[in-house]
């Protein structure tokens, strides 16, 4: 039978078949383009999440570093470079345990309590305390009614009153820490021309922070053989130099705690540079 059939059958037989690959290909090809279609709002979705999602995480991050420096005065997990000649940043000090240290550390605020006691009535006669005002004190380190009790033992200058003239008053709690000159050529005068830095920011601002400042404070010694050091200067390892104006102030026993700690000349240093750590915070 097939034998029968003409050429012509078989070329129609022929383009039939081609007409039904076509059309199957063009159905195969449509359903690609609509899954694709379907597909991409998906990935694009997932793209724009994921972007946003590190975004967040950037921002988080560089937030918390941005704090931490705040408090802290360096980057976490990366030291500070400091010198170890005296010519230049004076002796690198030794790195303490600080209990406010870390991160997620907090004050230990008995030591607080007894470093503002230290700065009341060793450092307070020549140093400032500019940026901390006596209601800064309660709730950290004193009650209010002791707060406002030292502040009132303090006069201070208001005014004009009715008649145009200034009058002393009793300090109230909105008050700053009283200076201990008038301006900065009375500083000087009383300090053989050195001017004595306010201390609010001094953790802040040396290199090595607290480390720094308690080691300058318990590391006064004699000069040792062939430094010499001119009269009215002192000899500190730790000071840029090793010669600073500044004489040894803490000595065992200089002060009395209230609370019975012993008042040894380290156990000192450590309590006012917790203060100080506190104040620049």
């Amino acid at each position: 039978m097939l034998s029968r059939l003409t050429a012509g059958a078989f070329k129609k037989a022929a383009g039939l078949g081609a007409a039904r690959s076509t059309v199957f290909s063009g159905f195969r090809t449509a359903s690609a383009r609509l899954a694709s279609t379907k597909a991409s709002p998906s990935a694009f979705e997932t793209l724009a999440n994921s972007r946003a999602a590190f975004a967040s995480v950037s921002l988080f991050t560089v937030g918390s570093i941005a704090w931490y420096t705040h408090l802290y005065g360096s980057l976490p997990f990366i030291g500070e470079v400091h010198a170890s000649h005296l010519s230049d940043e004076g002796l690198h000090p030794a790195a303490y345990p600080w209990s406010h240290k870390g991160l997620f550390d907090s004050f230990d605020h008995a030591s607080i309590r007894r470093g503002y006691q230290v700065y009341r009535e060793v450092c307070a006669a020549c140093h400032s305390l500019d940026r901390i005002a006596w209601r800064n004190l309660v709730g950290v380190s004193h009650t209010v009614d002791e707060v406002r009790v030292m502040a009132e033992e303090v006069e201070y200058t208001d005014g004009p009153d009715a008649d145009g003239e200034m009058f002393q008053r009793p300090g109230k709690l909105a008050d700053y820490m009283p200076a201990p000159y008038p301006n900065e050529e009375a500083a000087r005068a009383g300090n053989s021309g050195a001017l004595p830095p306010d201390l609010s920011l001094i953790i802040k601002a040396r290199h090595g922070g607290a480390d720094y400042v308690f080691s300058l404070l318990t590391g006064y010694m004699d000069p040792p053989a062939g430094v010499e050091i001119r009269e009215g200067m002192n000899y500190n390892p730790y000071f840029p130099g090793g010669a600073i104006s500044m004489a040894r102030l803490l000595f065992d026993g200089l002060v009395e705690y209230e609370d019975g700690t012993p008042a040894t000349t380290s156990q000192m240093a450590k309590d006012v540079v917790t203060f100080l750590s506190w104040a620049r915070a």
